[in-house]
């Protein structure tokens, strides 16, 4: 990636998103037993916690938008960034119920903060299409580090032991922390960032609060329910496969593998083709199909045979990854373009928001839907993806019809 090379503003973002995600592979894959076997909680617990965490995430997405504007997002991307590895450090220390939820809550609560920022520097430091693209290729980079993060924890996973988890806990904090490092003296290196982030040109700027922007809600919550898809993944795939298909359970890994590819080829390139309100809100509109036809396979592999099971999963992982990247393209143009550029920080915080109340319901959603009702599920959640899609390109052609339409001088009545 030149392009990568010779910006080094993305560069340092790249190595700090390379770091961060490496951490969140291991820890993913360790988290279940170390909180289960080396804490002693009970899964009621663990999910009671980690509830709890998810909410307070929420909200620290909303209120890092508004820090952002305040302090400068790359001040607070930085800052946020070493409090969640100081965070993720101190699970090690964790011995129960209550400084288990209170350790969680902080690490929902500084992730929050540091996504929101991290976007809303992208929104203060590139323009136009730009910012989607650089975001993509930031993407690409999360998911190969999250994949090589798992593979690590494998050895974790192989010795088996409590001290195996909790050294593997710690590595997860420490290598968060070194993410840090590209991030401090930014803004001396980089000629112009302190500009763009100044704390006097955003409070002295005109802007409207993003809760008053009835089209920015709206395409927020659109966002959100898209994003539920993401428990297809992490929840609804396993259980599905596991419990209710012919196909060997090892497909899983199978699957998670074929995502993992799939958007590291195709997100930058999916990418360039949402790169305005229209071609955004089409993005979406086709992501919504692909996920009802994802949804459709799926439910159509609890049918069969093993070996049909498993070609027809692969299939629906194949149409969940090009809706994934197709819905992610859109969603971020239209977080960008919608937005007052004098409020950066926080129209981002409420379309970051958005994302964290998908991450924290999708599981409820997906168990309750499809796990719980098989195929009348599964159509259903297709559904609703379809149509979310459908009503996100509406939005998006009225947004980008009203925003070509001339304005009226001052004084003067539009003719009609």
């Amino acid at each position: 990636m030149p392009e990568l090379l010779r910006d080094p503003v993305e560069r340092a973002l790249a190595s700090a998103v390379a770091a961060l995600s490496l951490s969140r592979g291991m820890f993913f894959a360790v988290s279940a037993l170390y909180f289960t076997r080396g804490v002693g909680l009970s899964a009621a617990a663990v999910g009671l916690g980690l509830t709890t965490a998810g909410a307070v995430g929420v909200l620290a997405s909303y209120v890092g938008g508004r820090l952002s504007d305040r302090y400068g997002a790359d001040r607070l991307q930085q800052w946020t960034l070493a409090a969640n590895g100081a965070a993720l450090l101190a699970y090690a220390l964790a011995g129960n119920v209550v400084s288990f939820i209170l350790i969680a809550a902080c690490v929902s609560a500084t992730r929050g903060l540091q996504s929101t920022a991290q976007v809303t520097l992208l929104a203060r430091w590139y323009v136009g299409p730009e910012r989607v693209t650089v975001r993509a290729r930031l993407r690409v980079v999360m998911n190969v580090f999250i994949g090589a993060g798992s593979l690590l924890a494998g050895l974790a996973l192989m010795i088996d032991t409590t001290a195996a988890y909790r050294l593997t806990v710690v590595l997860v904090g420490a290598v968060t922390m070194l993410g840090t490092l590209p991030l401090i003296g930014l803004r001396r290196r980089v000629e112009g960032l302190a500009a763009r982030m100044s704390i006097a040109a955003v409070a002295a700027a005109p802007g409207r609060s993003p809760l008053r922007d009835r089209t920015y809600v709206a395409s927020t919550i659109l966002n959100a329910i898209l994003a539920i898809q993401f428990g297809l993944t992490s929840v609804g795939i396993p259980l599905w496969v596991a419990d209710h298909t012919e196909a060997p359970t090892v497909v899983v890994s199978a699957l998670l593998l074929v995502n993992t590819v799939y958007v590291a080829l195709f997100q930058v390139r999916a990418s360039r083709g949402a790169q305005t309100l229209r071609t955004a809100g089409q993005s979406v509109r086709r992501a919504g199909v692909f996920l009802l036809v994802a949804c459709a396979l799926f439910a159509t592999a609890g049918y069969v045979g093993a070996a049909a099971a498993t070609a027809i999963l692969l299939l629906a992982a194949l149409a969940a990854s090009a809706a994934e990247t197709q819905g992610e393209a859109g969603g971020w143009t239209m977080a960008f373009d919608l937005a007052d550029p004098a409020r950066a920080g926080a129209y981002q915080g409420l379309s970051q928001t958005g994302y964290a109340v998908a991450q924290m319901l999708s599981p409820a959603v997906v168990t309750t839907s499809a796990i719980d009702h098989g195929t009348a599920g599964w159509i259903a959640l297709g559904a609703l993806f379809a149509a979310t899609g459908a009503a996100t390109a509406v939005l998006a052609n009225h947004a980008a019809v009203r925003r070509s339409q001339p304005r009226p001088i001052s004084g003067m009545p539009v003719s009609q």
